[in-house]
């Protein structure tokens, strides 16, 4: 069986120092170390963690190699991810919200994951991508908190 590829955005890493976020963002980092996922980051995470404190930018120190992948943000992505801001979904402020969901739809992941409530993990801004990524030839992005993405062995 393959394991599922989880596009991780910057929230999560910052999550696990987050009192509120920490159990179930620390969680997500155990499933990835033993297996259970693939981490898909792409070079806006890569940039995010470039200005977070220290410790948030070692979280991704603690993963191993083969449990990571990395995606650049091609012209595809951009294109995308214009078409979400054309569509009226974010404005141009929140450029990279719309990439990070542009990059996990064109990396066809299993899900994109984060805590980012506002812009990505909400039902309206949900329907929306997913409409765009229809209408532009894409398939439907599963779009979940760390809650939704916790792996319990008794379920």
């Amino acid at each position: 069986m393959r394991t599922p590829r989880i596009y991780l955005d910057t929230s999560v890493f910052g999550g696990c120092f987050d009192v509120e976020f920490a159990e179930e963002s620390l969680a997500i980092f155990e499933l990835i170390r033993s297996g259970s996922y693939c981490a898909v980051l792409s070079d806006i995470v890569l940039e995010e963690l470039e200005d977070a404190p220290q410790r948030v930018r070692d979280v991704v120190l603690t993963l191993p190699e083969d449990s990571l992948e990395f995606i650049a943000i091609t012209e595809e992505i951009i294109q995308l991810r214009n078409e979400y801001e054309v569509a009226g979904i974010l404005g141009p402020k929140w450029i990279d919200d719309m990439t990070h969901v542009a990059a996990a739809t064109i990396a066809r992941v299993d899900a994109i994951v984060s805590w980012n409530f506002k812009h990505i993990v909400r039902l309206d801004k949900m329907k929306s991508y997913n409409q765009v990524n229809l209408q532009n030839g894409y398939g439907i992005l599963t779009i979940i908190s760390p809650k939704e993405a916790i792996i319990n062995g008794n379920d």
